[in-house]
């Protein structure tokens, strides 16, 4: 079967197997923003008789590893008409969107699933997790006043203050996007949102909440806070709306200390996985990430049947990333196979910061010497894994 990259003379063709797919429909008025938006989608299609049968969206984007920014490729509107399901076309769709981020420098790949065993096939893993909180109007009890204030914003009087919040959020977590102007604003921020920014008493911005109430209720979508004195404030103007709503919904990543420092912390909370990840080139990867100083180096064995190019053995130390694998039909000299067997789920789960590799180890999921292991849970810095956005 060939694989087409659709041009412009496709793109009302793909937003309709979309409103099929996805069971939605978008004004006329909104279809020249959709397509305008699909010009910066690498979009891979699949023909059947000039008719388009299957498709998937590669969006360039970037996200933050320790810090820096590493270019992502978003996957995303993976979708097939029903009379072509089953015949091995979102397969063909995804192995060869590897093949096209690979060759476009993208280091790693994100996606929302519709299924989680469906994409741990091809190695994406879990990479987050958040926790929906539901309070009641009892649970909203003041703190402690904090010193600083509360500014409350528009999407159309949007504040630079909110993204440099962001950004210094984004620095203490691997795989938070990075948010340019366009995507606040096409992304992040609808014509209903309420931006509430606590100002300490320095006039710095530390904490920012995004929010809606509507039928006396308060969801809180996202609440960023570099530090607990934004945390408490933005806590206490919450409480602050007891008497116009009747619950009180945060969305926060499960690594958030909410709700412990409120004065009741048994509240409703519930867990759910959220995006997934994968490494696209795994020695790039691991050339980029910086590893812990270690004083013996360790072999990672990783099996990738999907990126074939991340086959093969990786001694990584703090001086360098050696690699041993076929180049060009020819065989590297081997190395010992002392070391650790792991697949492309097990590495991406480990360097976003969601497992560590002594969870994966004792889950059976990492092969090799339990030494080896301990040296490589030593050399794994301990950031964890964060992600807010949707596409």
């Amino acid at each position: 079967m060939d694989i087409k990259i659709l041009t412009e003379d496709d793109f009302l063709e793909s937003l309709k197997l979309s409103e099929y797919a996805f069971q939605y429909k978008i004004s006329d008025d909104r279809i020249s923003a959709r397509t305008d938006m699909l010009k910066k989608h690498k979009i891979l299609g699949i023909k059947e008789q000039e008719n388009l049968a299957a498709k998937l969206h590669i969006i360039p984007l970037g996200v933050y590893m320790k810090g820096a920014e590493w270019k992502m490729g978003g996957v995303a509107g993976v979708a097939t008409y029903p009379e072509y399901r089953r015949s091995g076309y979102v397969r063909t769709l995804m192995i060869e969107a590897l093949k096209q981020m690979h060759a476009d420098g993208q280091i790693v790949s994100f996606l929302h699933p519709f299924d989680f065993s469906f994409y741990r096939k091809f190695g994406w893993e879990i990479l987050s997790e958040y926790k929906k909180v539901t309070l009641d109007t009892k649970d909203l009890a003041l703190l402690a006043i904090q010193p600083g204030k509360i500014i409350r914003y528009s999407k159309e009087a949007f504040s630079e203050d909110i993204n440099h919040i962001y950004q210094m959020y984004c620095n203490q977590f691997n795989g938070m996007l990075v948010r340019s102007f366009e995507w606040w604003k096409d992304h992040v921020i609808n014509d209903d949102t309420q931006i509430a920014v606590y100002y300490n008493p320095a006039n710095e911005a530390k904490g920012y909440i995004l929010y809606h109430v509507k039928d006396r209720k308060m969801d809180v979508e996202e609440m960023v806070c570099l530090d607990q004195e934004s945390r408490v404030g933005l806590w206490n103007f919450i409480c602050q709306h007891d008497s116009m709503v009747e619950k009180v919904f945060l969305t926060l990543p499960n690594h958030d200390p909410f709700p412990y420092f409120i004065q009741q912390p048994k509240v409703s909370m519930e867990l759910q996985p959220y995006f997934m990840a994968r490494i696209v080139d795994v020695e790039e990867c691991l050339r980029k990430f910086g590893f812990n100083s270690e004083t013996a180096p360790v072999f990672l064995h990783l099996e990738d049947p999907f990126a074939p190019w991340n086959n093969g053995s990786y001694l990584i130390s703090h001086e360098q990333i050696k690699v041993f694998k076929e180049k060009n039909g020819s065989h590297c000299v081997q190395p010992p196979r002392r070391g650790i067997q792991l697949s492309i789920n097990d590495l991406s789960a480990i360097l976003f910061g969601y497992k560590r590799p002594i969870e994966l180890y004792q889950m059976g999921y990492l092969k090799g010497n339990e030494e080896e292991v301990q040296k490589l849970e030593r050399m794994v810095p301990h950031v964890k894994s964060s992600f807010y956005d949707f596409f």
